[in-house]
């Protein structure tokens, strides 16, 4: 006998309607009758099957815990590092440069310095470059006066969602606007002690270079809401906005090394909020970055990719977004291949944009690594009473730092 695959449930409205049905010459009310029991049956159906009714919350699908917990990291030192460190960070380094997606041409730097100011022990140049084949661009650069060839510093500014500056956020301007010079002290005082980095670092006798990303000070245009159509333009032309900051710094490091003042073995990269992100970056991609000192930024991807996070709303996300690296490499995991290079990563407690114990928790991870390689010493992870900013405090400690790692000194 066959067997019959509907149930007792579904079975009893069949019956039922059989015997609703009308005969004769009210058939057309007996089919009408049909319909509405049809429908009504379900409808009852309809209201037991569990489905998925909302797709997006909070502009997270509402499956995203499910997708970081399928991220394993699998060419994470700390889950594939039994073999050689060399042969991991030569192929974990190669996966980050894959996903930076399509390189820039890149051309002779052809530089020209167009203006410079006199600042007693050191001198302020306005310097034009290629920094890609797509783009020449108008830098700052400190050099001291002494006698060189002196250690050097690659300034990486931040994101602030202020677009109206860039290098001017870590070297002061000169022979602008007076509304660019009012901003730019605005923004000292508001996010790095009142000064700036690079004026201080030229003091103790570091060349310093600070270039604009693209969308910020002599190259913005987007502004903040246009950094989703930056991302998305950039994406359908073959490239990412991440992966253009990351080679643009790239070719900056690269400009700075072959500077005639520089000491190319003593160049450091130093930066604030997404521009911490850039340092450790370009610290493990860039031969030319000896160490680095990365402020507010660092944290574990999961805890980040979090309702409610910065880094869920797009827009500003994109400068450190770079397709396809997540289920490979976790933010310090990148970082960790820069070791065994000395690196200072410093955070503040009160931070809002980095839940503390995930930096607490991509440190512990950071420190498995130099560890591993026998330098835990070059290594120096700190958390600051501070919310998100370069403050006087950690200035004094990570330009103690670097005078000790770059100039085997300290003041």
């Amino acid at each position: 006998m066959k067997q019959n695959i509907l149930n007792s449930s579904e079975i009893l409205p069949v019956v039922n309607i059989c015997e609703a049905i009308p005969k004769g010459k009210n058939l057309l009310l007996g089919y009408l009758v049909l319909l509405i029991i049809l429908a009504s049956a379900n409808q009852v159906r309809s209201q037991s099957v569990v489905y998925e009714t909302t797709g997006v919350a909070d502009n997270l699908p509402v499956f995203y815990q499910k997708m970081t917990a399928r991220m394993d990291y699998k060419l994470s030192w700390l889950n594939s590092g039994q073999g050689d460190f060399e042969t991991w960070r030569k192929k974990a380094r190669e996966k980050v440069m894959d996903c930076l997606m399509a390189p820039p041409p890149f051309i002779p730097f052809d530089p020209v310095v167009i203006d410079s100011e006199d600042r007693g022990i050191y001198i302020a140049r306005k310097v034009v470059f290629n920094v890609t084949g797509y783009s020449r661009v108008l830098a700052l650069m400190l050099v001291p006066k002494s006698p060189g060839p002196h250690p050097a510093v690659l300034l990486l500014h931040d994101h602030g969602a202020y677009f109206k500056l860039g290098k001017e956020k870590v070297i002061r301007p000169f022979n602008v606007s007076p509304e660019v010079i009012d901003n730019a002290n605005k923004f000292a005082k508001l996010c790095y002690g009142d000064r700036f980095i690079g004026d201080e670092l030229a003091k103790r006798g570091y060349v310093c270079l600070a270039v604009d990303m693209l969308n910020w000070g002599d190259r913005q245009g987007g502004a903040y809401i246009g950094q989703q159509a930056i991302a998305s333009n950039l994406l359908n032309l073959g490239a990412s906005f991440a992966g253009l900051i990351a080679y643009e710094d790239m070719s900056a490091a690269t400009f700075l090394s072959q500077q005639p003042e520089v000491d190319s073995t003593r160049i450091a990269a130093v930066g604030l909020s997404v521009g911490s992100f850039r340092t450790w970056q370009i610290a493990a991609l860039s031969p030319h970055i000896a160490a680095g000192v990365a402020v507010c930024w660092m944290s574990t991807r999961v805890a980040l990719m979090s309702t409610g996070n910065n880094q869920t709303g797009g827009q500003s996300a994109f400068t450190c977004t770079h397709p396809g690296l997540g289920p490979y490499l976790d933010y310090p995991d990148v970082a960790s291949i820069a070791c065994p290079k000395p690196m200072m990563i410093i955070n503040g407690n009160d931070d809002d944009l980095f839940p503390l114990e995930s930096i607490k928790e991509a440190y512990a991870k950071m420190h498995k690594v130099w560890d591993s390689q026998n330098v835990s010493e070059k290594l120096i992870t700190k958390l600051y009473d501070a919310p998100h900013e370069f403050n006087l405090a950690m200035q004094k400690d990570a330009f103690s730092w670097l005078d000790l790692v770059l100039k085997n000194k300290s003041h």
